[in-house]
């Protein structure tokens, strides 16, 4: 099985790079198969389109609008991601949907996609997340590797 996992965002605007920051975290302290591809996608929208082919599932981690309280998190999954994406959080987001449909198009969508997001505090240019969304990294890798594991995919702790 060949997955993706996109960490998405800006890490120069505070809870929008918590996607980064997740993807960063999964790099140095777990070990993946082979199979496993972690990819910092950051703000590159319709560039990531190259990294969609041959994929069999794709999971994106992002901050997102869920209309709820900072740092709940949550996911979305196939084509709901697109629809629920037309409410722009930050500028990366305009191409991620352009992107998914892209795929979509061009038949090289994976068979499954998810999201797990996080609602963002605070968007303010800053290099820190706000402490709400910082306290529930935690519970988002462990949303991820929840989410890995229902895939099949092992993912063991660094030593």
């Amino acid at each position: 099985m060949n997955i993706a996992v996109f960490g998405i965002g800006n890490i120069l605007l505070s809870d929008d790079g918590v996607g980064i920051h997740v993807l960063h975290k999964l790099q140095n302290e777990y070990n993946f198969s082979p199979s496993i591809e972690l990819i910092d996608g950051g703000t590159k929208g319709l560039d990531l389109l190259p990294l969609f082919e041959n994929r069999d599932k794709v999971l994106i981690i992002d901050a997102a609008n869920f209309k709820k309280e900072p740092g709940t998190i949550d996911t979305v999954e196939g084509d709901n991601i697109p629809a629920f994406l037309s409410t722009k959080l930050s500028v990366h987001q305009i191409g991620l949907p352009d992107m998914l449909f892209a795929a979509k198009l061009m038949d090289i969508m994976p068979t499954e996609t998810c999201l797990i997001g996080m609602q963002p505090l605070s968007m303010d240019t800053a290099t820190d997340m706000s402490e709400v969304v910082s306290s529930q990294m935690d519970n988002l890798i462990e949303k991820v590797i929840g989410k890995l594991n229902e895939w099949g995919v092992d993912a063991k702790p660094k030593q």
